[in-house]
Formats: C-alpha cells, structure tokens, sequence
C-alpha cells in the first residue's frame, strides 16, 4: 500500500548525505575545483592573448560556461554514481528498505542531500568569483548585470547537476556493480556533453540545408547541456560574441521557457528514477 510521504525520513536522508559528503571531503575537494575554475578563467583567460585583462561580461559567461559544462556533470556523476548500487554492495540499502520509509522517501531524500551540496559548492566558488569581479573590475562592470548573470549562473549550473545526478542514480539502480555504473555514466558524460554537441555545432558551421531554426531548437532541448549553454548565453547576451556557440544563443525560446524545459529535465528524470526503483528486486 502507497503512504503519505513523510518530509522527516527525507531530511534525515538528506542529512545523512551532506554529512557523507563532508566527512569524505567532497565538498572541500570540488569546491576547490569549481573556485580554481572560475577565477582561472575570469582573470587569468586572456593569457593566451599576451596581456592580462578582465574580459567582457558577455565573454566571459560564455567561457566560464563553455569550460563549466564539462566539469559540472563530472562532478555530478562523482557525486551520485555509487548512490544505490554502491549501498546494495554494503548491505545498507536493504537494511535501509526495512525501516519505516518508502523508497520514493528514500530517492528524495538522496535528491535533497546531493541538490545542497551542489549548491553550495557552486554558490561559494562563483559567487566568489562575482565577488572578487566586482571589488577588482572598478567601473567596467555593472554591480547589478553582474549580480544577476552570475545569480542565473548558479541557478543553471545546479540545474544541471541535478540532471546528471538523477542520470546517475538511474544508472546507479540499474548497474549491478559500482564499476558498470561509472563506465555507463561517462558513456552518457561523452554523449551529452562531447557528441552530441559536436554533431551539434557541426551542423550550425556547416550550414547544412536540413537545419533550420525549429529543428535547432529542438535539438537544444533534448540535450541539457546545450540548454546550460543556451540559458547562460542568453542571459549574458552573448549573441554577437563571434562564436559557433553565439549560434546557440539565437533560438526562439525565452529565457523562461529554457528554465522550464530544464526542470522538465529534472521532473522526468526524478518520475524515472522512481519508477526504476519501485521496481528494482531487491
């Protein structure tokens, strides 16, 4: 018989998650990473030009993010890939199972835990970053533009990890060793993040005669990452920054209907990995 889900098991799920976390030096770790990232890129990524200067706002969102898409759902999949098939190699998830708590109880509740560890690293290493923009930029940028860009940053970049975090738990319950979960994870880390966008923007430089605007959009959002790019892009309005990835940026969508289609992403990924773990045998 269905219960009423209870939010007490979920927190105390959650708890139990960030804890781990912390306890095993995740969130120092990636947070590090994340921070290292964004301040590498935002005052040291014109290097390669031969002078140092902060970049333009526009340019430099569509850097941080373009290097950022490739790190957060690696980070994501890190997170999340032993979350269920690394606790039934213990023998903890059937002695979880005999507790008072549902498995829908059980997901949300790991949901929940990874989401504010994703979330604070991110926010701590970016807004960071925005932070020190402001204090070193003087009045090349705007407190507010810069304030708000990196806001929908942040709101993005968890999006995203939210989406390959559930992708890891769907792997995760359907693996039946920790070592098929990460080689079935980093399939779907080359396909989203590396093929996919390669066959992607082939296209857009390619101008081939199949691809117009609709099919464009289209393809943008079945992919998550391209969404990331295209919310960031958008916000920052970057659309005449001289790239193959400003293309992306000149879709029809809103920037409201690119945050709805990326918590679509995240709502049928969280349907699926329900349905994948009230049927998985135990």
């Amino acid at each position: 018989m269905n219960r009423t889900l209870s939010t007490m098991p979920i927190v105390v799920i959650a708890h139990k998650e960030l804890r781990d976390s912390l306890r095993n030096r995740w969130v120092a770790f990636m947070g590090s990473i994340f921070l290292l990232l964004s301040l590498s890129i935002t005052f040291a990524g014109s290097a390669v030009t031969g002078e140092v200067a902060l970049p333009p706002l526009a340019s430099l969102m569509s850097s941080l993010s373009t290097t950022a898409v490739y790190i957060i759902p690696l980070a994501a999949i890190l997170l999340s890939y032993d979350s269920f098939v690394g606790e039934q190699e213990a023998g903890t998830l059937l002695l979880l199972l005999s507790y008072p708590v549902s498995r829908t109880e059980i997901l949300l509740g790991k949901l929940l835990g990874h989401a504010v560890v994703m979330l604070v690293t991110t926010s701590c290493a970016f807004g960071l970053t925005a932070a020190l923009l402001l204090m070193l930029g003087g009045d090349n940028y705007s407190a507010i533009e810069v304030v708000s860009v990196f806001s929908q940053f942040i709101v993005s970049s968890n999006l995203l990890g939210l989406t390959f975090i559930l992708l890891g738990y769907i792997v995760s319950l359907r693996a039946s060793e920790k070592a098929k979960a990460v080689a079935g994870l980093l399939f779907a880390w080359f396909f989203f993040v590396l093929i996919y966008d390669l066959l992607l923007l082939t296209a857009l430089v390619s101008d081939v005669g199949f691809m117009n605007e609709q099919l464009l959009n289209i393809l943008i959002a079945l992919n998550p990452t391209d969404l990331y790019r295209a919310i960031n892009l958008v916000t920052a309005d970057a659309h005449n920054s001289g790239t193959a990835l400003s293309m992306i940026a000149d879709i029809d969508y809103g920037l409201a209907a690119l945050y709805l289609m990326m918590c679509g992403w995240v709502a049928v990924l969280t349907l699926i990995s329900q349905r994948v773990f009230s049927r998985k045998p135990l």
